[in-house]
C-alpha cells in the first residue's frame, strides 16, 4: 500500500508568542465549557473607535526606538508611504536616512536610519506606518490521505486526470535543487520554469534544504520509489523565489521583493498559487503589517496565497500555547495551513493536530483613537494537513541533513533521487498550495475566496481539536476538487447575491472516501471570530466570493451581537463568533469552548493551555519551533519505501 503524505499546517516561523500564565476572569464570574474569560474593555465603547489603528510604528520598533542605550544603533525599516516621502526625507533627513530598496507597486520601502530617528519618521505626512525588516525563518504519504490520488491516476511517469498541467505555484523558500528527479516533468524536461534569488546570495539552488522538500510536498512527480513520495499536483510549473539564505533565514523585505515580483510577472507564469512556507512574528495587526497588504493585493488580483499557521503551540514547559499563529498566516485573505499529524497511516479517522501546530486566535494588534491596545483576534488557522514526519525531496549537500543526518530517509543513494524527514506546518502549507492548484486547474474562474471557501467547506473536522487548532479541519482534495469542478465559470462582480452557485441543481452528497473510510465534510468554514455554515455557501453565490473582499466582511460584531450582513451573505448562511470543540462532525457540532463575544471585545481566554497575551514571543521560541521541524511528535510513521537498482535508472 502507498505510503502517501497528510499534511497539517504549522507556520513556519522561529519564533514563539510570550505567553500569559494562569486562567482570565469569565464576565459575571461564570466559566463556559472549562474556560475562564473577561473582557478587556467595556462594549459600551464605540466600535468604530476601536476598530480604527492610529498607531504609525509597530511596537517592538517603538520600544527599540525608545531605548536610550539603542539610540545610534541603525536599523532597518520597512516604511508603507504616502506621496511625498522623497522631498520629506532629502528635507528633514539628508544622509542620516539611506534607502536599501523599494517596492512601489506595494507603496512601501527599505530605509536604514538611527533607532532615535524612527519616531520622527513617522510623524512626517509621506508616512503611514513603519516596522521593523524583521527576519523571517522557514522549517521544515501524503496523496492517498488527503484525497489528491482520487482526483488522478498515476503510473510513476504518466499521470491521467487532474495533476495540476498548466497551473503556476510560486514557492518562497530557500531555494530549490533543480537538479532533483522530482522537478522533471512528462517529457523529463524541467517543471521549474523560473529562479529568482531575493536574498543577495546570487544563486537560485538550495543549500539550506527546506525549499526544495517544500516545492516537492505541493509538486514532486512521484518518480521516485515507484510513486510513494508523489506531491499533491505533480505536473503544476514552478517559480523558485528564493528568500531565505543558506542558513534558512530571511527578512521582511525580501518576501516584499518576491511578492511584487509575483504581482508584476504572474500572467507571464500563470502563478495562481503562492506557497509561504515560511513568516515571522505577528506584531502588529494584520492592517498594518506590510507583508499581509502585500499577499492581499495578490488575492485582490486573483491568487491564491498558502501561508504556515506556525511551529509555536507549545511553550517551554510543553503546554498548550494559543495565540501564536505568525505573519503572513494572519492575514485573512490568506489560506493558512496548520499541522497535522496522519500516525503513520493513509485512514483518516485516527488523525489528530501536531502538538506544535500554532494556534490561533491572531494576536496582532494596534492602538485604537481611545489610545486603548487591542487585538486582531481573528480565529486562524483555516484548516490542517499533514506535517508530521514527512518524506519528500532532499537537495544535495543540504544543511538541514549535514547537522541532523537523522533526517536522511535513507530511500536512494543517488543524490538526484534522495529522501527527507521534515516536520511542521511548512510541509503542511505545500500540500494545500497543491489542493489549490488542482481546483485552479478543474475550474480556472475560481477566485481565491471561493477555492479557501471550498478548500474549508470540504474539510474533515478532527474529534477533539478546537477550531483554534484545526480551523474547519483537516485537507480533503477530493471533496475540495469534486465542487470545484460543479461552480459556474460565469460568475462575474455583477452576478447577483444569491444565484445558483453550481452547474447543477443540488448540492453534491457532502461526503468523501478515503482508504476505505468515509466521513462527513465540514460543511461550513471559520470565519472572523467564529465560523459560518449553511448549504448556500456552496449552492447560493455570496458576495464573498468576488475579488476586493474578505470573507470576514460579511460577519460583524455590534453591541455583543455577532450577525451577518445580509449585502454579502444570503439568509441561508448561518453564522456564531462561538468557539467549538469538534465531535466530528459538521460545523456546529461540539462543545464550546470559547463563548460568545469574547474575541469582539478582546477578551483573554485559557483553557486547556496558556495564551499569548500579545504578538510578541519568548526568548527560546525559535529553538523549539527548530526542534519541532526536525523532530515532530514522536508518534509512528510509515516506513521509508528504499529503492532497489531497477528503480533509479540513472
Amino acid at each position: 500500500m502507498k505510503h502517501v503524505r497528510r499534511y497539517t499546517v504549522a507556520l513556519v516561523s522561529l519564533l514563539a508568542l510570550l505567553s500569559l500564565a494562569g486562567p482570565g476572569l469569565a464576565p459575571g464570574g461564570r466559566s463556559r465549557a472549562g474556560l475562564k474569560v473577561r473582557r478587556a474593555v467595556p462594549l459600551a465603547a464605540a466600535r468604530s473607535v476601536q476598530e480604527e489603528p492610529t498607531d504609525r510604528v509597530s511596537p517592538d520598533l517603538l520600544e527599540l526606538a525608545r531605548d536610550p542605550q539603542s539610540a545610534e544603533r541603525r536599523v532597518r525599516v520597512i516604511v508603507q508611504e504616502r506621496a511625498g516621502l522623497d522631498a520629506v526625507l532629502a528635507a528633514q533627513f539628508g544622509r542620516e536616512v539611506e534607502s536599501r530598496g523599494r517596492f512601489d507597486t506595494l507603496g512601501a520601502r527599505v530605509l536604514e536610519l538611527p533607532a532615535r530617528l524612527v519616531e520622527r519618521l513617522s510623524e512626517q505626512s509621506g508616512v503611514r506606518f513603519v516596522s521593523l525588516d524583521r527576519e523571517t525563518s522557514g522549517f521544515g504519504h501524503v496523496s492517498r490521505t488527503t484525497g489528491a490520488d482520487e482526483v488522478r491516476e498515476a503510473t510513476f511517469t504518466n499521470l491521467t486526470g487532474l495533476d495540476g498541467t498548466g497551473v503556476g505555484i510560486a514557492v518562497l523558500d530557500s531555494g530549490i535543487d533543480t537538479g532533483h528527479a522530482a522537478f522533471l516533468d512528462k517529457s523529463n524536461g524541467l517543471r521549474v520554469v523560473k529562479s529568482v534569488d531575493f536574498t543577495g546570495e546570487g544563486i537560485t539552488s538550495d543549500p539550506h534544504g527546506h525549499g526544495t522538500h517544500v516545492a516537492s510536498i505541493a509538486a514532486g512527480n512521484g518518480r521516485v520509489a515507484r510513486g510513494e513520495y508523489i506531491g499533491v499536483a505533480p505536473n503544476a510549473n514552478i517559480v523558485n523565489l528564493r528568500v531565505l539564505n543558506s542558513r534558512g533565514t530571511g527578512r521582511v523585505s525580501y518576501i516584499l521583493a518576491a511578492l511584487e515580483w509575483v504581482y508584476q510577472n504572474r500572467a507571464l507564469y500563470n502563478v495562481r498559487v503562492v506557497n509561504m512556507s515560511l513568516g515571522t512574528e505577528a506584531v502588529e495587526s494584520y492592517r498594518n503589517d506590510p507583508v499581509c497588504k502585500a499577499v492581499r493585493k495578490l488575492v485582490d488580483a486573483g491568487v491564491v496565497v498558502v501561508a504556515a499557521a506556525g511551529n509555536n503551540g507549545k511553550d517551554s514547559s510543553g503546554q498548550k500555547l494559543y495565540g501564536a499563529i505568525h505573519s503572513p498566516g494572519v492575514e485573512p485573505s490568506a489560506v493558512t495551513v496548520g499541522a497535522a499529524n496522519t500516525f503513520g497511516t493513509d485512514a483518516r479517522s485516527d488523525d489528530g493536530v501536531a502538538s506544535y501546530s500554532s494556534r490561533g486566535p491572531t494576536r496582532g494588534g494596534w492602538t485604537d483613537a481611545l489610545g486603548v491596545r487591542r487585538h486582531d483576534n481573528l480565529v486562524k488557522p483555516d484548516l490542517v494537513a499533514p506535517g508530521n514526519k514527512i518524506i519528500d525531496a532532499a537537495a544535495e549537500d543540504n544543511y538541514l541533513i549535514t547537522n541532523h543526518p537523522e533526517l536522511d530517509a535513507g530511500v536512494s543513494s543517488s543524490d538526484k533521487r534522495r529522501m527527507m524527514y521534515l516536520n511542521g506546518s511548512s510541509m503542511a502549507t505545500p500540500a494545500v498550495a497543491g489542493a489549490a492548484a488542482l481546483m485552479l486547474q478543474a475550474n480556472p474562474t475560481l477566485t481565491p475566496n471561493l477555492v479557501k471557501t471550498l478548500l474549508m467547506y470540504t474539510a474533515q473536522p478532527l474529534a477533539g481539536a478546537n477550531m483554534l487548532e484545526q480551523g474547519a479541519g483537516g485537507l480533503n482534495v477530493e471533496g475540495a476538487v469534486r465542487l470545484a469542478r460543479l461552480v459556474r465559470r460565469d460568475l462575474s462582480a455583477l452576478t447577483p447575491l444569491g444565484a445558483p452557485l453550481l452547474t447543477s441543481a443540488v448540492a453534491p452528497v457532502p461526503q468523501t472516501t478515503i482508504a476505505g473510510e468515509t466521513f462527513t465534510w465540514s460543511q461550513g468554514i471559520v470565519i472572523k471570530y467564529g465560523y459560518a455554515t449553511g448549504s448556500d455557501l456552496v449552492t447560493a453565490y455570496q458576495k464573498i466570493y468576488g475579488l476586493g473582499v474578505f470573507a470576514s466582511d460579511g460577519v460583524f460584531a455590534s453591541d455583543g451581537v455577532f450577525a451577518s450582513d445580509r449585502t454579502l451573505l444570503t439568509s441561508g448562511v448561518f453564522a456564531s463568533d462561538h468557539v467549538l470543540i469538534s465531535n466530528g462532525q459538521p460545523l456546529g457540532g461540539g462543545t464550546v469552548f470559547v463563548g460568545s463575544g469574547v474575541f469582539a471585545s478582546d477578551g483573554v481566554f485559557a483553557s486547556d493551555g496558556v495564551f499569548a497575551s500579545d504578538g510578541r514571543l519568548e526568548a527560546d521560541a525559535a529553538m523549539r519551533a527548530l526542534s519541532a521541524a526536525v523532530s515532530g511528535d514522536a508518534t509512528k510513521a510509515p516506513p521509508p519505501a528504499r529503492e532497489t537498482e531497477t528503480d533509479s535508472p540513472e
